[in-house]
């Protein structure tokens, strides 16, 4: 599944924005398919998001979300010194381990500075909320990104001061 596209991670993240398809997709996973809109259980199975088996029963396929993020994550033929550090750290998005060399670290927290926009000041609560996506330990990341001058606070407000910018 080498190459997904944009435009088949924007369909199937576009059903889950639909209300019909999102109320669908949510009852497969609690396991109830009684009284679901056909369209709606059609669509989710053309995107890889749920199945019906040979006795019409239907189920969600939330593993289609980590089919899509490794496709799209494939390795180039070469991967850069960076990259290679990225793939042993984050394992579909999530750090293995805060335990890791000064150097590597660097590289890991560059990366999670990314998530911060330069410019936009963030409160305490929110910051904590984006490093949980990456690790229970917010607090020990946070406090990394801090002594590593990649954020910066002030009074719980925090702010992007370093790191790479994509333009």
């Amino acid at each position: 599944m080498v190459g997904v596209s944009d435009e088949e991670i924007r369909r199937v993240l576009g059903l889950l924005y639909q209300d019909d398809t999102l109320r669908a997709f949510a009852s497969l996973v609690l396991g109830d398919s009684e009284g679901l809109s056909p369209k709606a259980l059609h669509k989710l199975a053309g995107s890889g998001l749920a199945v019906c088996d040979e006795g019409g029963q239907w189920r969600a396929r939330p593993e289609r979300f980590r089919e899509l993020l490794r496709a799209r994550t494939e390795p180039a033929e070469e991967l850069t010194a960076e990259e290679r550090v990225l793939r042993t750290f984050l394992v579909d998005g999530r750090l293995t381990t805060l335990a890791m060399r000064r150097d590597k670290r660097l590289v890991v927290l560059r990366y999670i500075a990314l998530v911060f926009e330069p410019g936009v000041r963030y409160p305490e609560k929110d910051v904590n909320v984006a490093l949980r996506a990456f690790h229970d330990d917010y607090a020990a990341l946070r406090r990394y990104l801090v002594d590593e001058e990649l954020l910066s606070r002030e009074d719980n407000v925090y702010w992007r001061s370093g790191g790479p910018v994509h333009l």
